[in-house]
């Protein structure tokens, strides 16, 4: 009889296990399939970086992810890169995509599928898609006259082209005059205003509303042309096969192509789609918000539940672009500084949403700062501690003080603010979430002074607690940085001797009972700035800071004289442009004492919602003014680089709002 119970329990836990598995949440996650380029700089690293932490973050919680990358290989671009290397653009592209398949091995990008818009399942499925839209009206035989950017694939209205030349990337456009099929965009208008009206989640950040609302929408949408017949590599149409299928409804139908939409073989699609996120950058933000949604709007299909759209990676105040010869190379820092060490910058560095600017010295002071100095030595401390003290192995002796529970309160708490920020693509927030964890601890060694406490025998259960909860501390930061930092967290479970328990042993204290910590090499060796600045600028002419030419001498001005000027921190708790005012930013402050409303010249250097909870300095007893018609009560401190565009100036480190700066 008990060996039955046994059984029917036995029977009982698998079928639970089961149904769990079965209802295991799924989470589909996309990045923007890149043009097969002879150079992938850091920029288009920066995307995939961050769908990867993504992805190895939904997968740590227990979702079922699908993490979906892959190449955009056809369109008038490639033909002619091809003809002029003299080669077929087939031959061209299966020489670049090896590449960087191999770039995405060496970054740890976890891409459970990549797609090629040259597989003969996503033709095949472009092509049952092209006919379908055009059986049902959707698609219609006319002509086309035009702008055209190749570069971008892109076409554009007289209205829209900027002083004559592409919006996006600011080069020349061709006239474009041909026999094409279009498809009804300007049908699905009304609905794609709706959905971006009344669902704010589904364009992210905020900012992309406003631009594709204000910029497209709203203005008026032209039907979108979606065959070319001036070059023939792309998908033939299969009932006019003159024309090839236009690279963006090619391209973008990727996103259920890759999950077997519109095959025979389509139990992924049923599954994954829709999908959780579509991270893209900004300057295609147009199609993926407006022509995608139109597009399964007419398939009858769901709609992706969010595009987010990321700012750009810039390089010395420009976007990095190849044509520019201004790139960044990502297998050279990763051959220099290590793949997590990159990973952690580009994560670490800049806000998602918004614009970051890249530069070496920037990137050798983060390594330096917070992974050799906070993270790298905290590990080695402990481990070197451990070992002298207890010949390695430490666990609770339970005789604790009031500084632990200050330790434990923030480990406990860390996860959970983490994962709040993470679910919202706030990646740098999070990380630093984490090193405010990964600082508490390093203050928690000179508090506790554990090589004073060695010195007394009968302080030995205390010492023994207090390595014991560094070792525990460090074992819940490394899990959190596991989705960033994907070769960093099995060498610090390793050199403490902790278990790899996973995301949600992060949430308990005192998961490990003990640990048996293993001396390894050194996480991340300091890096002398100006002997690796030298050597970059050596080696690429580029690298190292530029010589400042001296400026042109103002008046000297006494120390009274500077005393008179109030200079206080506060915080931009609103924002929003001056209409009739192309320069002017109206900006709501908030000094801790009072808030005011500054007028800022700064509108086509930010964003309002880029600037919304950033600190600022401001001159707090300016003589106010009317700008426009807005008063203003004080002046913004902005810094301006050579070609003089405007930063402002960001107090460093936890400086309170309105402390005053000296």
């Amino acid at each position: 009889m008990n060996r039955s119970y046994a059984r029917i329990a036995h029977i009982f836990s698998e079928l639970k296990g089961m149904v769990l598995s079965m209802a295991k949440e799924k989470f589909y996650i996309t990045t923007p399939i890149y043009y097969p380029s002879d150079k992938l700089h850091i920029g288009h690293s920066y995307c995939t970086v961050a769908a990867d932490t993504i992805a190895r973050y939904k997968r740590a919680q227990g979702y079922d992810v699908m993490f979906l990358t892959g190449t955009d290989e056809h369109g008038q671009k490639i033909q002619r890169i091809a003809e002029e290397k003299g080669v077929t653009p087939q031959q061209y592209v299966d020489g670049i995509v090896s590449g960087i398949r191999e770039l995405w091995k060496m970054m740890d990008i976890s891409n459970d599928r990549f797609i090629r818009t040259t597989d003969e399942m996503h033709v095949k499925a472009v092509q049952k898609i092209f006919t379908k839209l055009y059986e049902q009206g959707d698609i219609y035989k006319s002509e086309y006259e035009g702008w055209y950017c190749t570069p971008c694939e892109s076409f554009w209205t007289e209205v829209q082209l900027k002083d004559g030349k592409c919006p996006d990337c600011g080069r020349p456009v061709e006239k474009m005059k041909e026999g094409s099929y279009f498809f009804r965009l300007s049908k699905y208008q009304d609905k794609l205003i709706d959905l971006i009206r009344n669902n704010p989640d589904f364009l992210q950040p905020s900012i992309r509303q406003n631009e594709m609302l204000n910029n497209f929408l709203i203005p008026g949408l032209d039907d979108l042309c979606v065959s070319r017949t001036s070059f023939d590599w792309g998908i033939p149409v299969p009932f006019d096969p003159k024309h090839v299928v236009y690279v963006w409804l090619d391209a973008l139908t990727n996103y259920i192509t890759a999950l077997g939409a519109f095959s025979d073989d389509d139990e992924a699609f049923k599954k994954y789609w829709p999908a959780d996120v579509h991270l893209v950058g900004k300057e295609i933000v147009r199609f993926h918000s407006i022509i995608w949604p139109a597009i399964l709007m007419a398939l009858d299909l769901p709609l992706p539940k969010q595009v987010y759209g990321h700012g750009w990676l810039l390089l010395d105040g420009g976007k990095m672009s190849k044509s520019k010869g201004n790139v960044v190379d990502p297998v050279r820092l990763i051959e220099k500084y290590g793949v997590d060490a990159v990973r952690y910058f580009l994560m670490r560095e800049m806000p998602f949403g918004a614009d970051g600017t890249f530069n070496n010295e920037a990137l050798i002071n983060r390594i330096n700062s917070d992974l050799a100095n906070d993270l790298g030595n905290l590990v080695s401390r402990t481990v070197s501690m451990a070992d002298k003290y207890f010949g390695g192995t430490v666990c609770d002796r339970g005789v604790t003080e009031e500084v632990d529970s200050e330790l434990k309160a923030l480990a406990e708490s860390t996860p959970h603010t983490v994962e709040k920020l993470m679910d919202e693509f706030q990646f740098s927030n999070a990380l630093a979430e984490i090193w405010k964890l990964i600082g508490r601890t390093n203050k928690y060694i000179d508090e506790t002074m554990p090589w004073a406490l060695a010195k007394d025998e009968a302080k030995k259960p205390r010492l023994e607690t207090v390595l014991y909860n560094l070792c525990e501390a460090i074992r819940i930061a490394a899990e959190l940085i596991a989705p960033v930092m994907t070769r960093t967290t099995p060498k610090i479970l390793e050199q403490i001797g902790a278990e790899s328990r996973g995301w949600h042993s992060s949430k308990t204290w005192g998961a490990q009972k003990s640990f048996t910590v293993k001396k390894g090499e050194v996480l991340f060796p300091r890096i002398d700035v100006e002997a690796e600045l030298a050597a970059l600028e050596a080696e690429t002419g580029k690298n190292a800071p530029q010589e400042i030419p001296k400026p042109e001498p103002k008046e000297e001005i006494t120390i009274d004289d500077f005393a008179r000027t109030e200079l206080r921190v506060a915080k931009v708790i609103a924002c929003e442009k001056i209409k009739k005012a192309k320069k002017l930013l109206k900006l709501q402050l908030d000094l801790g004492y009072e808030k005011r409303q500054v007028v800022s010249g700064i509108a086509q250097y930010y964003e309002p919602d880029e600037l919304i909870g950033k600190k600022v300095v401001v001159v707090a007893n300016l003589k106010s003014v009317k700008l426009c018609g807005e008063e203003s009560f004080g002046m913004i401190l902005c810094a301006s680089d050579e070609n003089g565009n405007l930063k402002i100036v960001n107090p460093d480190g936890e400086i309170a709002i309105g402390s005053e700066v000296r």
